[in-house]
This record gives structure tokens, C-alpha cells and sequence, in this order.
């Protein structure tokens, strides 16, 4: 017993080695692959693609210091659009995190009004900004709208599906303790519906994200989606792809600050 207790200190390193060069070989396909796709895209781009539909990278990202970074117009776009995507994030996440735990907290509110999340979740979003315009106009108040519109459905269905996988046995035995449903929500549903409530975080970023831009290429009229409009419109592909990079960026800045927070509040299931 003492000397395999004694093994248990070398080990340890290890495995701790063994996770940090897995990690670090993931980390080192995952650039290969992305610089792969760039040169293949570069290469592509400037033997054979046609320079009206199509540019190179390094076209790309020298527009997105000559023709987008250096037009405040457009700068000022890029800011309205990331200050109403984070707007209609919060939003949709305090939404759905208050429409999914009353929804979820019993049998009677799942049987009867989840069928009715999941109808409205089912429809085509981009059929109804018509009504959203008339309802707020085309200022931002219609862009943040139309974001919370797509980003709060699938925080609302993950919380309910996480609020399910609670076993009714720590239910019952919390109840039997006295206590109260803010105990309740906090010690017992909030700890096992966190992976799930976490997928839907990431993908209502995605569609936050997605209905704002949409709501942008239909609405604006001086907003980053009307530029985008114009750069397509007069088939000049490299401002174009920039505006689109920029938006990519976004989003991976947003899915980063979600991933810090999950790793945060799911540190104890390692």
C-alpha cells in the first residue's frame, strides 16, 4: 500500500505532461489547418479566381486598412453594429433564462406552454421584420428586436432541457430540507442544467448575431449592412470579405468570452 502510494506523486506530472502535449498538438493542427486554408486561398486567388467575385487574402486585408479601418463612416457602423449585438445578447440572455426557468420548473408549465416555445421557435424569423419595422421603425431599436428575436429561443430551449435532466430524487430531497426555490434553482437545477445552458449561450450568440446583421442588410441605411449591400452590389469582393472578417471576428470575441465563462462555472465537474 505504501509504495503505490508513493507512485501516486510521479503520476500525477505525468498525466499533466501527457494533457499539456495533447493540447498543445491540438492547438498546432488547428493553425496548420487554418494557415493551410489561407494559402490555399491566396494561391487560388491570385492564379485563377475571377478578381470580380473573388479576392486573394492579401487583397483582403489590405482593404481592411485602406477602404474600411481608414472610413470613419464605416468604423462607426461596425461599432453601432457590435454595441446592438451586445445589447440584444444580454437581453436575450436575462429573457430566456427567465422564460426557461419558469417554464421548466414544473411538469404542468412544460406540458403546456413548452409546445408553444417550441411552435414560435419554428418559425422563419426573417418573415416577420416587415412587422418588426413597422413596430420600431428602422432605427436600432428594430436591429436589437430582431436580434433577441433569434438569439432568446435557444437559450429558453436549453434551459428547459437542462432543467429536465435534474434527477426528481436531489427535488424531493431539497424540498424535504426546507428549501426555498431560490435554493432550489440555485444548489440543484443551476449546477446540472450549466453544460446545457452553456450550449444555448453559444448558439443564441450565434443567432443574436445573425438576426442583428439580417435586420442591418434589410433596415439600414448607414449601417454596416448597407455597406455590405453597396461592396456587393458593385461587385468589389475584397472591402467586401473585410466587412465579413470583421463580423467573424466579432462573433469569435463573443464565443471566446462565453467559453472563459463556461470553463468558469463548470471548473468543478473536472
Amino acid at each position: 500500500m505504501t509504495a503505490a502510494h508513493a507512485e501516486l506523486p510521479a503520476r500525477r506530472p505525468a498525466a499533466a505532461r501527457h494533457g499539456f502535449a495533447y493540447a498543445t498538438r491540438v492547438r498546432v493542427t488547428r493553425w496548420m489547418i487554418f494557415v493551410g486554408l489561407l494559402l490555399a486561398w491566396e494561391i487560388y486567388g491570385q492564379t485563377f479566381a475571377n478578381p470580380r467575385l473573388i479576392s486573394p487574402p492579401s487583397l483582403l486585408l489590405h482593404a481592411l486598412f485602406t477602404e474600411i479601418l481608414a472610413d470613419s463612416r464605416i468604423v462607426g457602423a461596425i461599432g453601432q453594429a457590435f454595441w446592438e449585438v451586445i445589447v440584444s445578447y444580454v437581453a436575450s440572455i436575462v429573457l430566456g433564462l427567465a422564460i426557461g426557468l419558469a417554464v421548466g420548473w414544473s411538469n404542468f408549465g412544460r406540458r403546456s406552454f413548452f409546445p408553444i416555445v417550441l411552435l414560435l421557435y419554428a418559425i422563419p424569423q426573417v418573415i416577420l421584420l416587415p412587422l418588426f419595422v413597422l413596430i420600431f421603425g428602422i432605427g436600432p431599436a428594430c436591429k436589437i428586436a430582431f436580434g433577441i428575436s433569434h438569439g432568446v429561443f435557444p437559450i429558453i430551449v436549453n434551459v428547459i432541457a437542462g432543467m429536465r435532466n435534474v434527477n426528481p430524487l436531489y427535488l424531493r430531497s431539497a424540498a424535504s430540507l426546507g428549501g426555498s426555490p431560490l435554493d432550489v434553482a440555485r444548489h440543484v437545477y443551476f449546477p446540472h442544467m450549466v453544460p446545457s445552458l452553456f450550449t444555448g449561450l453559444r448558439l443564441g450568440m450565434t443567432m443574436t448575431l445573425l438576426g442583428v446583421i439580417l435586420a442591418e442588410l434589410y433596415v439600414s441605411t448607414a449601417g454596416i449592412g448597407y455597406w455590405t449591400k453597396v461592396y456587393a452590389e458593385t461587385f468589389d469582393p475584397a472591402p467586401l470579405l473585410a466587412l465579413i472578417a470583421v463580423l467573424a471576428l466579432m462573433a469569435i470575441l463573443l464565443n471566446s468570452l462565453v467559453r472563459v465563462a463556461e470553463r468558469r462555472f463548470t471548473r468543478w465537474r473536472s
